[in-house]
């Protein structure tokens, strides 16, 4: 059965209870939404246009325009149009996959003065996965991949056995030595994968406060929890942040309610935070993406600092 990506959280986060001890936060209540006066909105949206304008560290990046797709092939003018409003935003991109013209997009980044945290999306097909990791291989060896990521969330769908995902990471770790070489999961999974932890240079943790149901008003709190737990799993290792974010249109998950104000006064908590604990976080995302309705329903549209046309929505 193809469950959505909230049902693959909420089984896991079960099992991470059970494996950790660990207790969730969330309290599946109904969501209320926040009420914002005209002064504090006002104060709020300055703040956000401040820390976007002034640059944060790193922004999930994927060039689809309206109609495309996993499966559309990308042009190089396409991807440096939507990755020309980035500069000056932030300071790196993360890509997701290097096949079907995502292979461009770490020179393109590089050469708009960007640093790339790239992806190779694995998945069920053994031979589009083997695309992918060589292609991120060609990437890292031509010098355009600052962080490399073998895999996103393959562990949360299910998609492949930790055995087979770990030859991935050691393979490609072991052809580019000079770049360091992570995998990106919901955080709870580095508890429960110690051998994928090991592997990793970097822990790349997905952190959504949302996907757990968790009001607006706590959801810092919430989403430094989940920091320190990846930490812990982590050791000595480096981790990083590889997606946090927050909708502003769509259906309420529990306690978690989508909305403008919302969506800014999360980006504004999380990159102050970041900041001021030194923690490096790619934002999620860069833009809508209308495709992403058929795996998070209406509220996966909606999670883009620019609309699916390229405008600004938080000016």
């Amino acid at each position: 059965m193809n469950h959505s990506r909230a049902d693959r959280l909420e089984a896991g986060l079960r099992l991470s209870e059970r494996h950790s001890g660990a207790q969730l936060v969330a309290t599946h209540a109904e969501a209320t939404p926040e009420v914002w006066l005209p002064a504090a909105r006002s104060a709020l949206s300055a703040q956000f246009a401040e820390l976007l304008n002034s640059g944060v560290h790193g922004l999930c990046f994927s060039p689809y325009l309206e109609g495309q797709a996993p499966g559309t092939e990308v042009s190089e003018a396409q991807i440096r149009a939507r990755l020309q409003p980035l500069v000056g935003r932030c300071r790196w991109v993360r890509s997701f996959s290097c096949t079907e013209g995502h292979q461009h997009t770490p020179r393109i980044a590089h050469e708009l003065g960007l640093k790339t945290l790239v992806g190779a999306w694995l998945g069920t097909d053994a031979e589009i996965n083997e695309r992918e990791i060589q292609a991120v291989i060609e990437v890292a060896r031509a010098g355009h991949a600052d962080i490399l990521a073998v895999g996103n969330e393959v562990l949360l769908r299910e998609d492949l056995p930790e055995d087979v995902l770990l030859a991935a990471i050691e393979r490609v770790k072991q052809a580019v030595p000079g770049v360091p070489v992570g995998y990106v999961d919901a955080y709870y999974l580095f508890e429960l994968h110690p051998r994928i932890t090991a592997a990793c240079d970097v822990v790349l943790a997905n952190c959504y406060p949302f996907w757990e149901g968790v009001p607006r008003e706590g959801a810092l709190a919430y989403m430094q929890s989940m920091f320190q737990r990846t930490q812990a799993a982590a050791g000595a290792k480096p981790v990083i942040i590889s997606e946090t974010g927050w909708p502003d249109q769509g259906t309420a998950f529990w306690g978690a309610q989508p909305s403008t104000e919302g969506a800014m006064a999360y980006f504004v908590d999380t990159m102050h935070w970041a900041a001021e604990a030194g923690i490096q976080v790619f934002y999620f995302s860069a833009y809508d993406e209308a495709w992403k309705v058929g795996a998070e329903g209406d509220v996966g549209a909606y999670w883009g600092l620019w609309d699916k046309d390229g405008r600004a929505k938080f000016d």
